[in-house]
This record gives C-alpha cells, structure tokens and sequence, in this order.
C-alpha cells in the first residue's frame, strides 16, 4: 500500500480552515457516542431489553420480519414497521399483523418511545458538555460572510444543552413560544447579512429529536410536529417521538422535518464554495450518502473531509468515495487522498519550526486521532491563529 504524508496532508487541512469561506458539519453517532451516549446498535438493544414480555416479543417478531437485508435493523426501522403496522390496521384491536393487533402496535410504540427517551436521556445527563461547548465557542467566534450550519442524525440534545449554556444563539427550523411548530420556509430562506439572525447557527437535527412529537390536529385529522422544552420524565410525554423515516399522516400541504432537512442539505453542498467536515457518521443512510456523493459530483468548489474513528470504515468506503477527488477520508492509520487508500506516513522531519503534532498525531501508538470528536475539537481551536480562539484552547 502506497505513502500518505500525514504533515503536508493536515497542514493542507488547515490552510482549508483559515482560508474557507464557509466551513460546515455533519455529526453523525460517533460525537455523541464520544460523550457517553448509545450510537444506534447499542440503542436498539438497551430498548429491546427494557421492555417487558409481551413487548419485547412483539419488538422480536418485527426484527425478524425486518432481517434479511444489508444490514441488522436498528431501532429505526422497528419504531417505523411498528407504526405501519398502526397505519393497516388502524390501532384497532381485531387487525393484526405478524400477529401484532393494531391496539397491540400502538401500545409498542408507546414503550418504544418512552424507553429510547429514558435511554438517551439518563446517558445525555451524565454527559460532559465541555467538548461539545467548546466546540460551539470555537464556532461561534469564528468571522465567516455565512450562517454556520450544523447537521447531525443524533436524537439527544446534547447540541442544544450546549449552545444555551455558552448563550449561543441558534434556529433549528421551528418558531413558536407555546408549543413551537415546524416553518418549513424559514429552512430554505437565508437570512439577509444585515439580518440579525445571520449570525445563529442553524441546527438540522435530520433523523428527529428526543423534543419533537407528533400532535393530533382533530379538525383536519391530521398531526403536526412540535418541539417541547425541558420536562423532566418520559412519562411526562403523551405523544410519539418523530424519529425518521417516521410515518405519513403529517398534513400533506406542509414539508416534514425530515424531507425539508434533506433538501437543505442538498442546497448547501452545492451553493458554491464550502469546507464540509463529517465525523462520527457511519455512512449506513443511503439517503444523506446519494446527497453528499450527488453533489460532489455537482459542485467543484465544494470539498469533504470525512474523519473516522476506525481503519475498518475507511475502506469500506474505498471503492465507493475513490472517484470523487473533492474528497478526503482520514482514519487512524489508513487515509484515501486523491482517491487512492493509502497508509499515513509521519515524519517529524517534515515539521517546521514551531509546528507540532501532538494535537492530532499520537507518535506512540503512530495513530491520526482526529476520528476522536474531543481530539477533534482540541485541533480546531489549537489551529486557530487568532488569539481570541488560543483563549478559548486555554479555558
């Protein structure tokens, strides 16, 4: 396998970072799983394992019913053929599926839920919110002409917890004080730059949040999406969480989060020149991958660095990623540049005066750690030449 220079390669990195006009991000499993938080697979079995027989049974017949494809189906997939079970039989207690009665699916659901917050929530809470805050602060200060936008798959609200802490504002797509709703306009508008929410930065939580839950409209028969503040039990909670794919019954005339969010995506890889940094992610949505590859394709100006955790999710990606020369995935010791996986090689000779690796190379275990969302982080702001952002690396 051929040399990678691991120096001129992160020192390319950097020089993207100062000098990118807008620079984005994508936090997929593996930044919240760096707090302590369940990623998906470990979420699916601490829900299936809470629940009691007769639902954990049924969570069983739906698993089974569901296998069989490229990959083990996650909570997900359960919680979205539970509610097309709901949606045939209509909850009624004399239809059934897969023996699961509607009355039976609807009552799944409710335990589901209860329990994927219950889960989140007690891990979310014992979360340090140092890394991702200073991440936000790092973020915050940085000067760029265009909002910053954050994209994340990640249910809990360790996001949010974090800009409130720091006083950062930001907008996620919902308006409202009561119970706020869903303004799908205000996610594809842009804010004008003397526009005093230019500066927010936009949060689009693409797969749902453990704050949104479908809420039954009598007079239309339809539901809208709310979003709810801090409460302090998932017992508290009457309504089923809008976790994606989800299901069809939200009012036809208006976009759901989820479609709205998708389109937002595509929209800003390819609205010119962008730095768009992905860690954590997997790439197991075939969804968001046809987004980010379509658009590579699309946009020249627009170049990704995808930063992994492990060797083994570089090269799963090597046959699929390797056409696309706008794009760079760095793991531990494995890294595909220029469409070719190849293998990092330090030399500290490379180094010029002044310049260290300690913040992004452990020389003895000869590993990048930047697939490590805290050591991520630590790179960010160590690489910021501003003196207000070294503040920041010292706080």
């Amino acid at each position: 396998m051929s040399k990678v220079d691991l120096v001129k390669e992160i020192r390319e990195f950097k020089t993207q970072l100062a000098y990118a006009k807008r620079i984005g991000f994508f936090f997929g499993a593996g930044t919240s799983c760096a707090l302590g938080i369940p990623n998906i697979v470990q979420l699916t079995t601490a829900v299936k394992d809470a629940l009691p027989d007769p639902q954990r049974a049924q969570f069983q017949a739906i698993e089974d019913d569901l296998s069989g494809g490229v990959r083990s189906p996650n909570i997900e997939d359960v919680l979205n053929h539970t509610r097309r079970i709901r949606e045939l039989t209509h909850d009624k207690p004399d239809k059934a599926y897969l023996g699961i009665s509607g009355e039976s699916a609807h009552e799944l659901d409710k335990y589901v839920c209860k329990q994927i917050h219950t889960t989140i929530t007690a891990a979310e809470e014992k979360a340090d919110l140092k890394v991702p805050t200073r991440f936000f602060s790092w973020l915050n200060i940085l000067d760029r002409q265009y909002p910053k936008e954050i994209f994340t798959t990640n249910y809990d609200l360790v996001v949010e917890r974090s800009l409130e802490v720091s006083r950062i504002p930001y907008f996620d797509g919902f308006v409202g004080s009561y119970e706020p709703f869903f303004w799908q306009e205000a996610v594809a508008r842009c804010a004008a730059p003397n526009d005093i929410t230019s500066n927010w930065i936009r949060l689009w939580k693409i797969h749902g949040s453990l704050s949104w839950f479908w809420k039954h409209q009598p007079g239309t028969n339809s539901h809208q999406i709310i979003r709810v503040g801090k409460f302090d039990k998932a017992s508290h909670v009457d309504q089923e969480l809008v976790i994606y794919p989800s299901k069809e019954k939200y009012d036809s005339s208006r976009k759901q989060p989820f479609v709205a969010y998708f389109d937002r995506l595509q929209a800003y890889l390819l609205d010119g020149e962008l730095l768009f940094i992905v860690t954590g992610y997997s790439f197991s949505d075939q969804h968001i991958n046809d987004i980010v590859f379509n658009c590579l394709r699309q946009n020249k100006r627009l170049f990704c660095v995808l930063l992994f955790y492990r060797d083994e999710e570089v090269e799963a990606l090597q046959k699929v990623i390797s056409p696309h020369m706008n794009l760079s995935a760095f793991g531990p010791t494995r890294a595909i540049v220029g469409g070719a996986l190849r293998e990092w090689e330090f030399r500290k000779e490379s180094l010029k005066d002044g310049e260290v690796s300690h913040h992004y190379f452990n020389e003895g275990a000869k590993k990048l750690k930047l697939g490590d969302f805290a050591q991520l982080v630590e790179f960010l702001i160590a690489s910021s030449a501003r003196p207000e952002l070294q503040a920041v690396s010292k706080s």
